[in-house]
C-alpha cells in the first residue's frame, strides 16, 4: 500500500463521481466543486456510486498522480450523512477508511498533555 506523510491533508468528496473521469476531470471537481487548490499538499479522494472503488488525486510537485483502489467483496464506509460536501479527515481516519472501518464511528482515546507530574 502507498503511504503518505502525516502532514498531508486528506479531503473526501462526499458525492459519488463518474469513474470515467481521470486526472483532468477530477482536478476540475477539486477546483470548481470542492473549491480547493489542486496544487495543495493534499489527497483528494473520490468514490464511485456503489462505494466499491476510490480514486485519489494528488500533486507531487512534478506532476499529478492518480491512485485507485477497488474492493472485491465489500464497500468503503463513506461519510454519506455528513453536513458538508467536503469532509476533512486526519491521517489515522484515512488509514481506517482504507482498511474498511467506519471512521465516523471510531473515536480514539483522548490525547492528554501534562506539564508536570505534581
Amino acid at each position: 500500500m502507498i503511504t503518505w506523510q502525516d502532514d498531508v491533508k486528506v479531503y473526501l468528496h462526499r458525492q459519488p463521481v463518474d469513474f470515467r473521469k481521470q486526472i483532468n476531470g477530477l482536478a476540475l471537481v477539486v477546483e470548481e466543486v470542492m473549491a480547493l487548490s489542486v496544487f495543495d499538499r493534499a489527497l483528494f479522494v473520490f468514490s464511485n456510486k456503489s462505494r466499491s472503488q476510490l480514486k485519489v488525486l494528488y500533486w507531487d510537485e512534478t506532476g499529478f498522480a492518480l491512485w485507485q483502489k477497488r474492493l472485491e467483496k465489500d464497500k468503503f464506509k463513506w461519510p454519506r450523512k455528513h453536513s458538508k460536501e467536503v469532509v476533512v479527515v486526519d491521517h489515522e481516519q484515512w488509514q481506517w477508511l482504507l482498511r474498511g472501518f467506519d471512521f465516523t464511528q471510531l473515536k480514539p482515546h483522548q490525547r492528554l498533555a501534562f506539564s508536570s507530574l505534581a
